[in-house]
């Protein structure tokens, strides 16, 4: 599923844009506007939990009780995991306002624009991700 974008660029034309155009202002106006949009999602959703916790239904029965209470727990779960992606998506548009949106950070290499549509709070190329993700695995053994 590619991103929508109320931008007038579309995730396809992104792609067939040439390299040299790397992080042009097109580029990064589709990515903030990505960003914006997935950040205003995650506060519908917490607004959405709010009103589903402050609706309080009884029931008698303590197996209806305790699937509501685990629907409860799951809901929160996801709360928190996107309040972490809220961090991470602040912290994309912080590095877009500075011009250093698509770049890695461990080796300022471009991250690439297909990485940057599956994830666009990456701050790390795949090969940086890659080598970063074998050192945590030499350390956790």
């Amino acid at each position: 599923m590619s991103p929508k974008c109320p931008s007038n660029i579309s995730p396809e034309s992104l792609l067939g844009m040439p390299a040299e155009q790397y992080m042009n202002a097109d580029q990064l106006l589709f990515f903030k506007t990505l960003l914006e949009k997935q950040r205003e999602q995650i506060a519908d959703n917490a607004r959405d939990t709010s009103n589903h916790l402050r609706e309080h239904e009884e029931f008698s029965d303590p197996a209806d009780r305790a699937t509501q209470e685990e629907l409860h727990t799951l809901e929160l779960r996801t709360r928190d995991r996107e309040r972490k992606l809220q961090k991470k998506i602040d912290a994309a548009l912080r590095r877009i306002a500075n011009s250093e949106y698509g770049f890695c950070e461990e080796s300022g290499e471009p991250i690439g624009l297909p990485r940057l549509l599956a994830r666009p709070t990456t701050t790390l190329s795949l090969e940086a991700q890659e080598r970063h993700e074998q050192r945590e695995r030499q350390f956790r053994a």
